[in-house]
């Protein structure tokens, strides 16, 4: 059972010796490369614009406005939102369209 032990120990000692100092691992993963800065992103673009009775918050992407929040000083938000992209702006009291999409239970543990 000793040899046993021993063997197991020399392979581990030896493991230690096969890696070279200074180098990194072969498990590392390489950093990601820099992202480039004059890469358009997805993320939306946010204008805000505070007045004495509300605060305007306009949302554009890709340089469109496509919806503006209006909160007044004493009151509830709410929307103006350019559904169909035309220009036109419909007025929404809040974001939640009403649509219920059906949920099912497949399996529960």
């Amino acid at each position: 059972m000793r040899p046993l032990y021993f063997a197991a120990l020399a392979c581990l000692s030896l493991s230690v010796y096969a890696a070279e100092p200074g180098k990194p691992a072969k498990a590392d993963v390489p950093p990601p490369p820099p992202m480039a800065t004059d890469d358009a992103l997805d993320e939306p673009q946010v204008t805000i614009i505070k007045q004495t009775e509300q605060t305007i918050e306009e949302f554009r992407a890709n340089g469109k406005l496509y919806m503006i929040k209006i909160t007044p000083k004493h009151g509830v938000p709410y929307y103006l939102v350019d559904d169909r992209g035309d220009g036109m702006f419909a007025r929404r009291d809040h974001l939640d369209t009403g649509l219920r999409v059906p949920r099912w239970i497949i399996k529960t543990f």
